[in-house]
């Protein structure tokens, strides 16, 4: 099927590229046109925060709700002021009239908790109805700019995130740019390195733009998972189209023709490709399970991404590959030099200089023009001379670790836990506002309402309270009480009924609950446990029902619900994992080694993510790990780390099959695969690297988390790791019960053997017998 499907993209390569042309411009298009609707709202459910929200929704609609923000104004001759106060008024007029917006006025009787004691602080709380999504959220934002564009002395900040101006990341230039140095240098070929990154921002331009725009009308999808899907996208199709790259390649060096090259790298690069693709993906649909829309919205869209570019590296690269032939070892001085301004311009887009971009994109037209004119611009840039393989540097490396087993194995071990160890001390929950750039109107409002208040301010609780009987307002009052008795708790207001008029007919109330601490602070957690623990014993054999809710309780419930599945959904991963992974090797013991070291990879770059993220190194303002993050980035990489696993082992597991030597078969396969290893590897660190220097904290942490992951499994486990175990267990390597070996299903990514290829494509080449002449070009 394969070679079938890659024998058709070569002989239709303009019909092939015609329709990914047409996805490219549809999915701009409907990105434009259609527009997405991002929704970051979550809730966990049958927990007693969302049991808070539904009381507060039935008996006090508009009072408050899970998300909303502030109009926060600072005026120094106070907020008491006539001028100032009519100012204010006449905005929140405006402000009121927007639609699913409620404003609570500091002037007003609900409100007048609403103005520093100092009286030049003072904010108007705006609340959100519960069918307004994020990207109506945003647009809200845009119209409380306009209306506060220009108020004179009156200063005047926007608070909150479901508020915030979206931009969109430049960073992945970097990462493109970087991306570019990379296989230049690896590979030395401009084609070779433009295919790859064509290949991929095709996928991920109709993945990102068409696919999850779709999805975001019927699923709820955060404004920054298409930036993590952009990401692993990235990352992603630059690795699966250089791994077919590369293959054709080798097979084109030996002579191949490359009608047959593609088709025989399709049968065998292309399987493995795949094979891995799916993997990613089914690893992240696995985030459906947990039940939450807001997961489940995270993993279809970077799944989609991903999908997407699995279908262009095995659609789009074949036709280019059959246009290309064996230009594709041709580079040119002029082709070479435009490439690196084209790096040099991308570079300076990532940074936000468009002088440098301007600069980097002038210098590649004017080579690519003066390359036509100029003799020594238009000379090849000599073939790098290939070494045997036994002569590279990967060889001697594998043959070193492999004379010193135990030294490798219990060193690489021993920094991989030494990484993780600030794993045990992770913390799950939300960061706050706090984290906002300094610059941006959120964080300025953030700080405003923390000088003038208290850090409890920007996360205040709601203890919603359902009643049975008038008798019950003594029990609502000692709720009250007992509140203001718990230790960090710095305010409570007064029990606010539903039936203003008649409070004993009520048949709700409403509390307002400041705590001592900052949103995402520790403490602030301690306080919604100590609160929660001090009502239970009061509201008990009472007809009351009191749930304490609000943003930060309601964080903390969403933390607890995903951190009682992450164990779950983990060893579900890691089950499936070492069966595929059994049925492709035919082994016991290379599936088991495969699934520990990538956990301790993993667990490692959790480790370092804690350490910077939440303990502050670096110089990073601590705060908690997202409760979504280890599950997004154990989804990822484990499925990522199963290409270079597959495409480093099948090759060991070729030698070991072909010569039944277990020593150099492990030397053999991690020489040849090395290079393309240590290539695929540094892209995702760079493209992954890159999102560090983005302002949303989100982001940087994944860019962070992925990056340390990739290098650590690419280096400390493949180069390291590997091979000592692999010296260390011989031929038990590929052990497996005769039993076991009859009832398993067989799974084949490797495809045909190349002699099989060649001989069915009635080609006739003469086939390297040993791994040195396969790196060799046949003369």
């Amino acid at each position: 099927m394969f070679r079938s499907f890659a024998r058709w993209c070569h002989q239709h390569p303009w019909t092939v590229i015609g329709a990914w042309l047409a996805a490219i411009v549809a999915a701009m298009t409907l990105a434009g046109v259609v527009g997405p609707s991002y929704d970051s709202s979550f809730s966990s459910p049958e927990s007693e925060s969302s049991d808070g929200f539904e009381t507060i929704s039935e008996y006090f609609p508009g009072a408050t709700s899970q998300f909303g923000g502030q109009l926060v104004f600072q005026a120094e001759q106070g907020i008491a002021d006539p001028a100032v106060r009519s100012e204010i008024e006449e905005i929140l007029v405006e402000v009121a009239e927007i639609d699913g917006v409620t404003v609570i006025s500091p002037f007003s009787e609900q409100g007048a908790a609403q103005i520093a004691p100092d009286g030049t602080i003072a904010y108007a709380q705006l609340n959100l109805s519960d069918d307004v999504d994020q990207t109506e959220s945003g647009e809200i934002g845009e119209e409380l700019n306009e209306i506060v564009a220009d108020t004179g002395d009156l200063r005047v900040e926007i608070g909150g995130a479901m508020f915030a101006e979206f931009e969109p990341p430049e960073t992945e230039l970097i990462g493109l740019a970087f991306a570019i140095i990379v296989l230049i240098v690896s590979f030395g070929s401009v084609l070779a390195m433009g295919l790859p990154i064509g290949v991929a921002l095709s996928g991920v331009i109709v993945g990102s733009a068409g696919l999850v725009t779709l999805l975001t009308k019927a699923f709820t999808i955060p404004d920054f998972a298409p930036l993590i899907g952009i990401m692993i996208g990235l990352g992603a199709g630059i690795d699966y189209a250089l791994f077919i790259v590369t293959r054709y390649r080798e097979l084109t060096h030996a002579g191949v023709e490359p009608k047959t090259a593609i088709e025989a790298a399709m049968d065998t690069a292309g399987r493995a490709v795949v094979f891995a693709g799916i993997t990613v993906v089914v690893s992240l649909l696995g985030m459906l399970l947990i039940g939450l829309p807001f997961v489940a919205g995270m993993g279809m869209s970077a799944a989609a991404t991903v999908f997407v570019t699995l279908i262009s590296s095995v659609t789009l690269l074949p036709a280019l590959l059959s246009l290309t032939h064996s230009r594709i070892e041709v580079t040119r001085w002029r082709g070479l030099i435009a490439a690196g301004f084209v790096a040099l311009g991308l570079l300076g887009a990532g940074l936000g200089n468009p002088t440098l971009f301007l600069f980097g994109a002038g210098l590649a037209i004017v080579t690519l023009i003066a390359g036509s004119f100029v003799p020594a611009l238009k000379k090849m840039v000599p073939e790098r001379k290939r070494k045997p393989l036994r002569d590279t540097l990967a060889y001697k490396w594998s043959r070193g670790i492999q004379h010193r087993p135990w030294i490798a194995l219990i060193g690489g071990t021993a920094i991989l836990v030494l990484l993780t160890l600030p794993v045990f001390g992770m913390r799950l929950g939300f960061s706050d506002e706090g984290n906002f750039a300094e610059d941006t109107t959120t964080r300025q409002a953030y700080d405003l309402v923390a000088e003038g208040f208290g850090d409890g301010y920007n996360g205040p609780f709601v203890l919603a309270i359902e009643t049975d009987s008038p008798d019950d307002v003594a029990v609502v009052q000692e709720l009250a009480a007992a509140a203001e008795a718990t230790e960090g708790v710095a305010a409570v207001g007064q029990p606010f009924p539903n039936n203003f008029q008649d409070p004993a007919a009520s048949e709700a109330f409403i509390i307002q609950i400041i705590p001592e601490g900052a949103p995402q602070d520790a403490d602030t957690e301690d306080t919604v446990l100590a609160l929660r623990e001090a009502f239970e014993p009061i509201v008990e054999g009472t007809g009351v029902e009191a749930n304490l809710t609000g943003a930060v309780p309601a964080s903390i419930d969403f933390s607890d619900y995903l951190s009682g599945r992450n164990i779950i959904f983990f060893g579900a991963v890691l089950i499936v994992s070492f069966f595929l992974l059994m049925m492709v090797f035919r082994s016991i013991l290379v599936p088991i080694k495969a699934v520990i070291m990538n956990v301790l990879s993993i667990t490692a770059a959790f480790g370092v993510v804690v350490a910077i993220f939440q303990q502050g190194w670096l110089g990073i303002e601590g705060g908690p790990i997202e409760p979504f993050i280890p599950m997004m980035m154990f989804a990822i990489v484990f499925g990522l780390s199963m290409d270079y696993e597959v495409f480093l082992l099948s090759r060991v597991k070729e030698e070991y099959d072909r010569t039944g030597d277990p020593r150099n078969s492990v030397a053999d396969g991690l020489a040849a695969t090395a290079r393309v290893i240590t290539a695929a590897a540094a892209i995702m660190v760079v493209v992954f690297g890159a999102f560090l220097l983005e302002d949303d904290r989100i982001i940087r942490l994944f860019g962070t988390g992925l990056a340390l992951a990739v290098l650590l499994d690419a280096t400390l486990v493949r180069m390291l790791l590997v091979p000592a175990t692999m010296e260390l267990l011989g031929n038990r390597n590929w052990w497996l019960p005769r039993w076991i070996d009859k009832i398993l299903p067989r799974l084949n990514v490797e495809g045909a053997h190349l002699e099989e290829l060649l001989a069915e494509s009635g080609v006739d080449v003469e086939v390297p017998d040993t791994p040195e002449d396969l790196v060799e070009p046949v003369r």
